[in-house]
């Protein structure tokens, strides 16, 4: 606050002190400022130091000048480091200040727009509202429960009863299978009179068509293996 009271413009004064944004700006320009007359010491002293080597024992006391003068600048350049460090220090800790202040700014708006919301807010009608919540809630899960809940229809049936009215089914059509059956018949054809010797069959281009004694054999088995599975 004695920072802000004293110094600045006109314009300033008039407003009760400058804003941190005004004197962060001063801060700046006095650094760049300062950075400048550093640079410019720097190439003094490089200047005066080649003078004295220069000059040299040829003229002594025109040496003797230019060291004076380069240690003069040296410890300007000094005094201006530490005004350097200080500033930046200064413009630091201002920096922390405003967004310090900032900050608490907005939490204060957050602080004022909680307390405008909940203004109109009952603790007790809130309770309340939660408690009926909590019975809908429980009321839903007894509906769903229900739902899911495998229903009991036809439950009063004797499963023992009707696993055995479906063995009697199941046995009344292995029975009606086993009469269908029909028994393989003997064989009309004669068989070959050499062997290895093939009936005639008739050969069509990449396609075998068999003989009439050749499937006769094949369907004369198929109906033996039928009748096998049938009786186990």
């Amino acid at each position: 606050s004695k920072f802000f009271k004293g110094g600045g413009s006109g314009a300033s004064k008039g407003r009760g002190g400058p804003s941190p944004q005004e004197a962060l700006a001063r801060l700046r320009e006095t650094e760049e400022m300062l950075s400048k007359k550093q640079e410019y010491l720097e190439t003094r002293i490089e200047r005066e130091l080649a003078l004295a080597r220069q000059h040299g024992t040829k003229n002594k006391r025109a040496a003797l000048q230019a060291l004076k003068r380069k240690k003069r600048y040296e410890k300007q350049l000094s005094q201006i480091d530490g005004t350097l460090s200080t500033i930046e220090f200064q413009r630091e800790a201002l920096e922390n200040s405003h967004t310090n202040t900032e900050v608490l700014k907005n939490m204060g708006y957050a602080a004022q727009a909680m307390k405008k919301v909940h203004e109109n807010m009952d603790l007790n009608k809130i309770d309340d509202l939660m408690q009926d919540i909590t019975e809908q809630q429980d009321v839903a899960q007894e509906i769903s429960d229900a739902i899911s809940n495998r229903a009991a229809f036809g439950d009063e049936f004797d499963e023992d009863e009707l696993m055995a009215e479906l063995e009697e089914l199941e046995q009344e059509e292995l029975n009606k299978g086993m009469r269908d059956v029909r028994l393989p018949s003997v064989p009309s054809t004669s068989l070959p009179s050499r062997p290895g010797k093939l009936p005639d069959c008739h050969f069509t281009f990449l396609m075998i068509k068999p003989c009439s004694s050749t499937r006769k054999r094949a369907e004369d088995e198929d109906e033996m293996k039928q009748l096998a599975a049938w009786a186990s």
